[in-house]
């Protein structure tokens, strides 16, 4: 090669390395130019990768403080057998009611919906009562461990404009019985099979 670039007149030259010099220009600008912004999207990338590590690592180290809420939690609500949760609904509704006052004025069929942890059971219920009276009802309802709670409400005042005559959707969540552990579902051993003569 250097052979053949010594042989060339001083004009060949200059146009040769010119052409070289091109040729390089127009192969960073096909090959090389378009991947400048790569580097800093893989150190934006990388960075976010380390932040959610981190984060991820956070939260693995509060799993035991996690777990010990959960199972406070889960021993502060009461266990209803499943037989046993639309009387128990009724019962506090009704139990409920007598103390603060409110006249149950009608009830419709229970509904009952059920999700991953909770069953759900619906009454719709129509009650008559002063507002002093609907405010501590509804009040005692939501308090304490009955897991009661209101999804709707409509009021109207009555005829003489003394009572407010309200509709209610209450809603009680039930815990769902605790899965049985894997260990005690272990399948029976079976007899061995005994072989046949020939």
């Amino acid at each position: 090669m250097k052979k053949y670039f010594a042989q060339l007149r001083p004009l060949e030259r200059r146009l040769a390395v010119g052409v070289l010099v091109l040729l390089i220009l127009v192969l960073n600008f096909v090959f090389v130019w378009p991947y400048f912004s790569a580097w800093g999207q893989l150190q934006n990338r990388l960075a976010a990768a380390r932040r959610d590590l981190a984060r991820d690592q956070a939260v693995l180290a509060e799993t035991p403080n996690i777990e010990k809420q959960l199972k406070s939690l889960e021993s502060q609500g009461e266990f209803v057998p499943p037989e046993d949760q639309g009387n128990n609904f009724m019962r506090t509704i009704q139990s409920q009611s007598q103390q603060s006052g409110v006249s149950v004025g009608s009830t419709s069929r229970q509904l009952t919906h059920t999700n991953e942890f909770f069953i759900e059971q619906v009454q719709n219920i129509i009650v008559t009562a002063t507002d002093e009276q609907l405010v501590d009802f509804l009040y005692k309802l939501g308090s304490g461990s009955s897991m009661i709670r209101v999804r709707d409400l409509e009021l109207q005042p009555d005829a003489p404009h003394q009572h407010l005559n309200a509709s209610l959707r209450l809603v009680a969540s039930y815990q769902k019985n605790p899965p049985a552990p894997a260990h005690a579902a272990a399948p029976a051993n079976s007899p061995p099979a005994t072989k046949t003569a020939k």
